[in-house]
């Protein structure tokens, strides 16, 4: 249809401070002037397929009672960015690595060792940590005793992280024993997880920016990269101070280079080195 094809204009001043207020109250996402594009394209495409041209017509449609949240779940997974990839910075991952082997090595794992991936997108990193953390059991001829949780706020990245398929380009960033090990290659050239480490991860629908009202499940490693970075100084303040409160005594948060530099917590100690931004908590404190 004709209508179908028509772009709406553009946003103007006054409806993109209304949109970018809706996506920070819901996401946390803080907008720039600059971004003033991204959100317009983003939206307009959806209106599109909506066969709706007017940006304050869908502005109610999505702030409209419950079928305005079903809409915004659509929306929501045009407008947060999901770029990621398999050991996006792989210094971080190494570090994880050497984390769970001075663990294993100064026999400090009596129990389950937990991963909490924030943000997970689709899936290449929780998967990138099972790796990681699956080499460390086989290296120390244990049973693989370790679970990684990721979440995000997407439930379309979530579904594709679930499925562990990958296109071949994807696995660009691994090494050639990293891919033999762990994945298996389809009919179809693309690549799936081994199982072993899916069995391992699982996959759930959180909101950073509502991290109070997430259950307190305490954790060996955080690592949370890229995702701070989009939001104001005193939210990333709070939800660092939330992971802090979140880690096991000796455990890890590991977060992306520069986002928050400036960030203290009593009971962490920033970890030496530049490759890397790792605040550790104290063993011997009792939460």
């Amino acid at each position: 249809m004709v209508w179908s094809l028509q772009a709406p204009s553009d946003l103007s001043d006054h409806q993109f401070v209304q949109w970018s207020k809706l996506l920070e109250e819901r996401t946390g996402i803080q907008l720039s002037s600059q971004q003033k594009t991204l959100l317009q394209s983003q939206v307009a495409r959806r209106m599109r397929e909506l066969g709706c041209s007017d940006y304050n017509q869908y502005f109610e449609q999505v702030t409209d009672g419950l079928p305005g949240l079903m809409e915004w779940s659509v929306l929501v997974d045009r407008l947060t960015v999901k770029e990621t990839s398999f050991f996006r910075h792989r210094p971080s991952l190494e570090y994880v690595r050497r984390y769970l082997q001075n663990r294993i090595n100064n026999r400090k794992l009596d129990k389950s060792f937990d991963i909490w991936s924030v943000g997970c997108a689709s899936g290449e990193e929780p998967y990138s940590l099972a790796m990681v953390a699956n080499d460390c059991f086989e290296l120390a001829a244990l049973d693989p005793y370790y679970g990684i949780t990721g979440t995000d706020i997407s439930q379309s990245a979530l579904e594709q992280a679930r499925t562990a398929d990958y296109a071949k380009r994807k696995l660009e960033p691994l090494y050639p024993d990293e891919i033999s090990r762990y994945f298996k290659r389809t009919d179809d050239e693309r690549f799936v997880v081994a199982e072993k480490l899916r069995d391992r991860v699982c996959f759930s629908q959180g909101n950073v920016t509502r991290i109070n009202s997430m259950p307190l499940v305490k954790m060996d490693v955080i690592f949370c990269q890229n995702l701070l970075v989009y939001f104001r100084r005193w939210l990333r303040r709070d939800i660092l101070n939330a992971f802090a409160d979140r880690l096991k005594p000796g455990g890890v948060l590991i977060i992306g280079l520069g986002e928050a530099a400036d960030w203290e917590h009593p009971s962490l100690r920033r970890a030496m080195g530049t490759e890397v931004q790792a605040y550790i908590r104290d063993e011997r404190q009792e939460q």
